[in-house]
Order: C-alpha cells, then sequence, then structure tokens
C-alpha cells in the first residue's frame, strides 16, 4: 500500500466548491486521509472548481436545471483526470452518477436537523402571522406552506453568510439552514436551535459528506475505505434507493430519513406537493442488510398512494 500512498511530489487532487462550507468538508476529508495513512498536508491539494450552482443566485434551483448544478462541472474534472477525488454534500447529489464514476464512501454523518435561524423570532411556532421566510430548498418551503399556509415565502440562494447578511438586511425575518452546515463551520450560535425530525423531517442524506472516485481507479478505492464510515453507508443506501425511486430533484419536495436499530433500518419518508397543500408520509422498518430495498419499497408504497399530477407546479 505505502507505494500507492500520495506524496508531496505527486499529491492527491480533491475537488471541491469554493464555499465556506465545501472548503471546510474538503479538508475534513484530507484530514480524516492523513491520520488513516500519518501523510503529511502537503501530499494533498486542494483544487477548487466553479460550478453554475454557485454562479447563478438570483434563480431558483428549479429554473436553472436541478441537483446537478453543484457536481456538473467537478464530476468532469474528476473523468478527465485534473482532480483524483471529488467531495459533495450528498444532499446536493443526482441519485446516478455519470459512467465511469462511483461514491462509495462517506464520513460519519452529523446532525441531520434543520436550523431555525433568526434575529428576532425565537422558534417556528412564534413566527408572526404572515411573516416573511426565506428559503431556496422546495422541500422546506412545501413543508412550511403545509403547516403555516400564512406565511409569506421569498427566494433565499447562497452561502450561510450570503444568508445571514440577507437576514441582517430584513430580506426576511427568519430561514433555515442545515444544523450540520452551522456545526462544521463553528456558527452552532447562529441558529435559534435545531427543528426536530418530527416537525420537519430533513432532506435525503441532509449532513451527510460523500468522496466520489472514477470507478476504475483502484489506488484511491483502497484509500477511500480506510476513511468510510459503513452506518452511514448503510443508511444512505435506504435514502437513496427512496429517492432514486421518487425521482427525486429540485423540483419535487421529498423528504427522508433512515435510523438504524441493532440491525433494523427505520426509513420515514414524506412527499409533498411544491405548494404545501397535500402530504403523504410513510415509514418502513427492516433488516439493515435489505437498506437499499426497504428505501424503494417506501418509495413505491408513497407513490401509490399520490394522486396523478401530486409534483406538478399549479
Amino acid at each position: 500500500m505505502s507505494d500507492d500512498l500520495p506524496h508531496p511530489a505527486q499529491p492527491l487532487k480533491i475537488g471541491t466548491r469554493g464555499s465556506p462550507l465545501a472548503l471546510w468538508q474538503a479538508h475534513e476529508v484530507r484530514r480524516c486521509l492523513m491520520e488513516a495513512f500519518a501523510l503529511p498536508q502537503d501530499a494533498f491539494e486542494i483544487c477548487v472548481i466553479k460550478v453554475l450552482g454557485d454562479q447563478i443566485l438570483d434563480k431558483a434551483l428549479k429554473d436553472i436545471g436541478g441537483k446537478g448544478l453543484f457536481t456538473r462541472e467537478i464530476e468532469e474534472a474528476l473523468l478527465a483526470g485534473g482532480i483524483d477525488i471529488a467531495v459533495h454534500s450528498m444532499k446536493d447529489m443526482p441519485t446516478i452518477q455519470p459512467d465511469g464514476l462511483v461514491l462509495d464512501c462517506y464520513l460519519k454523518r452529523e446532525d441531520v436537523r434543520d436550523a431555525f435561524v433568526s434575529p428576532t423570532v425565537a422558534t417556528l411556532s412564534d413566527l408572526p402571522l404572515g411573516a416573511v421566510v426565506g428559503s431556496s430548498s422546495l422541500r422546506r418551503r412545501a413543508q412550511l406552506s403545509l403547516r403555516r399556509p400564512d406565511l409569506k415565502l421569498v427566494e433565499f440562494r447562497g452561502n450561510v453568510q450570503t444568508r445571514m447578511k440577507k437576514l441582517e438586511d430584513g430580506v426576511a425575518v427568519a430561514t433555515f439552514l442545515a444544523m450540520a452546515g452551522l456545526n462544521r463551520l463553528g456558527m452552532t450560535h447562529m441558529a435559534r436551535g435545531p427543528v426536530e425530525v418530527s416537525e420537519m423531517l430533513p432532506a435525503v442524506a441532509q449532513g451527510a459528506i460523500g468522496v466520489e472516485r472514477r470507478s476504475d481507479d483502484a489506488r484511491v478505492a483502497r484509500l477511500l475505505a480506510a476513511i468510510h464510515d459503513g452506518p452511514t453507508g448503510v443508511r444512505l443506501a435506504a435514502e437513496r434507493g427512496y429517492l432514486a425511486t421518487l425521482d427525486g430533484s429540485c423540483e419535487t419536495p421529498i423528504a427522508g430519513l433512515a435510523l438504524i436499530e441493532g440491525d433494523q433500518m427505520w426509513l420515514r419518508g414524506e412527499i409533498l406537493r411544491p405548494d404545501g397543500s397535500e402530504a403523504i408520509e410513510g415509514e418502513r422498518r427492516g433488516a439493515v442488510a435489505d437498506a437499499a430495498e426497504i428505501g424503494r419499497g417506501l418509495a413505491d408504497e408513497l407513490l401509490s398512494r399520490a394522486p396523478k399530477g401530486f409534483f406538478a407546479w399549479h
């Protein structure tokens, strides 16, 4: 294995988006590999790649192409050999990888919950009638509309820092972020508190970091196997199996969360009409070994209960 290890003269190139959170995630992957193989920092090179989703901030994701907006350019660089691995927030990842790429390494998952963020309001339930709430997430918008149809929802794109500035400027009185991102950036204090999953089921794979590689790169596969977290992988197998069957995209409000209880998997799911006028919920339990099948089964059940045109925009 030692002959295969990266070194300063031939560093392992790690591809990432350029936001503070994306860079934190790339540095964390580097730290894990350094620790696993006793490598120096300069055995790695962080390569920032601009993606379309970070360049167009004045439009909703559904209007400019959906989830691939945060991954396409990075995956192209990986396929072309410009980078050796790609680090992703798993909730941004399409369920199908391009031919030649594989996702089979996940770091230990962080807090899965949404964070309620507001300079003036203490909790979600304390939002005054007709309050303006900012969010770019279709899932969060639909969940909020279902529970509080009186709220006025406005588009809120950009990284954590950009969204905080919008709150300061009075564009909205509150927004939602992932607790995982705030924890990782040392900004937990920015949240009023987490929203429990019983109140708002999170996005599929929220809080998980994935590392993508070329499928024929055996050297990198061996490196990544040393830092892969098995329980996270099993949970994501269920959640991403569920999402793939639902054909989830940035145009479909979908929530889902898998938990491991001993040798059993518990998967909860929720699909919503885009306007939040209706939600269909369900859950499944089964053996951890059947994680992906449990996900597909729950998706099929929810789809069978959904009327025709459930995800259509009106």
